[in-house]
């Protein structure tokens, strides 16, 4: 049963029926002229060649003397060479060897490449410098020098020989991997993937390696080119294949020897590795630009989802919180840069309590660290910054901020998160439906049949009128506030204690943002939700939380209910962030703004660090830091020597 009483609809009418996606993007290559000339050219290739022993006229050693060199005949549809032996069945035989040591090099290169790849741009760190380090030596090595020697190594084998090619040009498919790796790695909805809870090797298989097919391919299509080219170079030397076998470049060979006598019987192996390289590259330029055009076009996709009938003091700072009813504690935390010349603060001891089915809003002006806060207790920072202290509780038990299966173990399942852009939160080239069923069986035991039923049940929760439609549609597909649910479904699917949203409004027209923030509200009393709500906007803040922290150049400024922070700040940011207000300004009247900016870390003053900005200060705020006072029992802390001096009117909260 739903939780939350339906908001206005925003439908339209449902996708119509398409065909599956492999079968789809094999009709629109088949489409494309030239594409599909390459794949019929390659199927009656590859087909004819394995068919050899039983299309092949002749064998590929049987020799007619009466008849050598000669050109093409109803007896011999593509000629003889100098012993009299049949062209075409040489071609076909040949092209057994031939198209099978391609395929090694393929295989070798792309299994390598694209496994190195993904591992150094996704987990990064020392592994992709090992790892970058080892595709320089290969890049480096002199690859003709390095196959002539494994011929001799393994007697003229052209299986090693192919292999080791596969090796070293894995290279090539390393750095294309690994760049689009790096690029995704960066993506919010990869973010939103770890934060769900899907383990490492489900987001690199269907989010990243979806993502990168069409470099993947073509990369493949290129290389099988030069590996053919390769192979008929080594073979036309005389290396790998022996004559009399027949392979491609021994053909290419023999003929070299009659040239000027009969040139002939260079065009028909000549030819066939021209038009095989080729193909090669046409085929991928064709699959890549249909996997393009069917992303592109999925919008009327078929549909696959149907519908079913308080501040602790500096003393015990780093203990555990002794109140129960604490659902989140963050205790004497500390966020700082790992790159530059020298490490800098972000967040500086930062102590917060979330309690049990409350809202708690932080707030403050960019870059005041309020992201970066939640980020970490999430274990999610982005590179160049690291936790250097401080502790997390959830429940009762502590996060253990250093052991990555432990944070994977508790997103999803303990805590939930929504960030402010719904549709980037969200990967394009998967339907709604199949990105939250991913979630829910990441965190359940259900069937596919179970996850589609829970599918349509979350999202019935967020308030979507026409769950069947919404999880049949792409991300793109969306409005903004359809987005946003969606994106609320996916952090619900794993039945979080918590759920941080970090501004999920700011992206949202009027209308929109009121019904996402009476969607919360809707969580929190029904559910029992704690709810951890970052924002810029005060009216948020009055409408829907129970309490507020103010956050100032990373760390904490003032912490109260809200009503006690509307009311009567105790910090001259609070009121300042208040009077900038735009909802206060005289009609008329210029909006007022607070002088300076938030300044950077490593520029943060030694005393108060609003001092150079604040109008109430006096010469002891810079001299030395400000601890937090507390203001009464229950009424929160502040961070300032002269609260009596701020200005202040009271306001109404509703």
């Amino acid at each position: 049963m739903s939780v939350v009483t339906p908001a206005a609809p925003e439908t339209s009418a449902p996708p119509a029926a398409a065909p599956g996606r492999f079968v789809a993007i094999g009709r629109r290559v088949m489409r494309k002229p030239l594409g599909a000339a390459s794949v019929v050219y390659l199927v009656l290739l590859v087909a004819a060649c394995a068919a050899a022993s039983l299309i092949a006229p002749y064998g590929p050693l049987a020799q007619d003397l009466t008849a050598v060199d000669q050109g093409p005949s109803a007896a011999h549809l593509f000629g003889t060479d100098s012993l009299g032996r049949d062209l075409l069945s040489r071609l076909l035989f040949g092209g057994q060897a031939t198209l099978l040591g391609v395929a090694e090099a393929v295989i070798v290169t792309t299994v390598l490449g694209v496994s190195m790849g993904v591992l150094s741009g996704y987990v990064g760190g020392w592994l992709d410098r090992v790892l970058a380090r080892v595709a320089d030596v290969l890049m480096s090595l002199p690859s003709i020098i390095i196959l002539l020697a494994v011929l001799v190594l393994f007697d003229q084998s052209m299986l090693a020989a192919m292999v080791t090619f596969g090796v070293l040009g894995s290279t090539a498919m390393f750095r294309v991997v690994r760049g689009v790796a790096l690029g995704l790695r960066e993506e919010l909805y990869v973010a939103a993937a770890r934060v769900c809870g899907l383990s490492h090797r489900r987001i690199i298989t269907r989010h990243v390696l979806s993502r990168a097919q069409g470099p993947i391919i073509v990369q493949i299509s290129l290389f099988a080119s030069v590996a053919l080219v390769v192979q008929t170079g080594l073979s036309y030397l005389g290396l790998g294949i022996q004559p009399p076998a027949p392979s491609w470049g021994g053909m290419i060979a023999d003929a070299q020897q009659v040239l000027i006598g009969d040139p002939w019987q260079l065009v028909p192996p000549g030819v066939i590795v021209a038009l095989t390289v080729l193909a090669f590259g046409l085929l991928g330029d064709s699959v890549r630009d249909a996997l393009q055009e069917h992303r592109a076009g999925r919008g009327i996709s078929k549909a696959v989802f149907r519908e079913v009938p308080s501040t602790s003091s500096a003393e015990d700072r780093s203990t555990q919180p002794s109140d129960p009813d604490t659902v989140l504690a963050i205790r004497d935390l500390t966020i700082t840069t790992t790159s530059g010349p020298e490490p800098r603060n972000i967040v500086t001891s930062m102590d917060l309590d979330l309690r049990q089915g409350e809202i708690l809003g932080i707030v403050g002006e960019t870059g005041c660290g309020k992201s970066v806060t939640m980020l970490a207790a999430l274990g999610l920072l982005p590179s160049g910054l690291a936790v250097t202290s401080g502790r997390v509780w959830l429940s009762g038990q502590e996060i253990a901020l250093g052991d990555a299966r432990h944070l994977a173990g508790l997103r999803g399942s303990q805590i939930g998160m929504v960030f402010q852009e719904p549709i980037p939160s969200l990967d394009p080239a998967f339907r709604v439906g199949s990105q939250l069923a991913e979630v829910v069986r990441a965190h359940t035991s259900l069937s596919r049949r179970a996850a589609r039923d829970r599918v349509l049940e979350l999202l019935r929760q967020v308030s979507l009128t026409d769950p069947a439609a919404v999880a049949a549609r792409y991300p793109h597909q969306l409005s903004g506030g359809m987005a946003q649910r969606v994106a609320i479904a996916i952090a619900l699917a794993g039945g979080p204690r918590v759920l941080i949203a970090d501004e999920p409004t700011t992206a949202l027209d009027v209308s929109v943002q009121a019904e996402i923030l009476d969607l919360l509200r809707e969580l929190n009393s029904a559910a029992g939700m704690s709810i951890v709500l970052v924002t810029h906007d005060w009216g948020v803040v009055a409408d829907i939380c129970d309490r507020a922290a103010v956050l100032y150049a990373g760390e904490i400024v003032e912490l109260a209910p809200v009503a006690d922070l509307w009311n009567r700040p105790r910090h001259p940011y609070t009121a300042d962030l208040m009077a900038a207000n735009p909802y206060f300004a005289p009609p008329g009247q210029a909006l007022r703004t607070i002088p300076g900016r938030v300044p950077e870390p490593g520029q943060r003053p030694s005393g108060c660090r609003y001092e150079p900005r604040c109008a109430v200060s006096s010469p002891d705020c810079a001299e030395s830091a400000v601890p937090l006072t507390l203001a009464g029992p229950g009424a929160g802390a502040f961070r300032c020597r002269h609260s009596e001096r701020i200005p202040h009117q009271a306001r109404s909260t509703t």
